[in-house]
């Protein structure tokens, strides 16, 4: 895919997020994929790979570590003392990059589909490590670096998850 814009390259074996302009790497970002590895079944809690895009952003002027359930804001923010009330729960915070598959078959359709298995690229809470697979199938970035990376890119972006690049 030799595109002509900034585009992302999610390296699963590396656990790596790479901003992109054409085959030039623009940023690299630590991440989080699945603890299940790869595969995109619904109900898998698997890290789908192929090419993908961004089809919505969320949390545009939010404080860190916003708190969001359904993709909305709760109006919480992450203390170590609201962390520690909820010691299981899934943290999505800071920002949300809600990604829609581009390959029928693959991961767009059916049981498939990444947009309908709610794969979004997102923050977590900074004590998560970062590097080593321990998400439920989204792609966890610290919130800095979410912050960042939301700034540089949009709408229509383009998302390629790889598993060995």
């Amino acid at each position: 895919m030799p595109p002509t814009t900034e585009w992302i390259l999610v390296d699963l074996g590396w656990q790596r997020l790479h901003l992109m302009h054409r085959s030039r790497i623009l940023d690299t970002f630590p991440i989080s994929t699945s603890a299940r590895g790869a595969g995109e079944r619904l109900g898998s809690e698997q890290t789908p790979r192929g090419r993908h895009r961004i089809h919505l952003a969320i949390g545009a002027g939010c404080p860190t570590n916003t708190v969001f359930v359904g993709r909305r804001p709760t109006g919480e923010v992450l203390t170590p003392e609201l962390a520690s009330q909820y010691p299981a729960r899934d943290w999505i915070l800071t920002r949300i990059l809600w990604l829609t598959g581009l390959e029928p078959g693959l991961n767009r359709g059916g049981t498939l589909d990444t947009l309908r298995r709610y794969i979004y690229i997102h923050g977590c809470p900074d004590a998560e490590p970062m590097g080593v697979p321990r998400s439920h199938g989204c792609i966890r970035m610290r919130n800095h670096d979410i912050l960042d990376l939301f700034e540089r890119v949009g709408i229509g972006t383009l998302v390629e998850i790889k598993e060995e690049i």
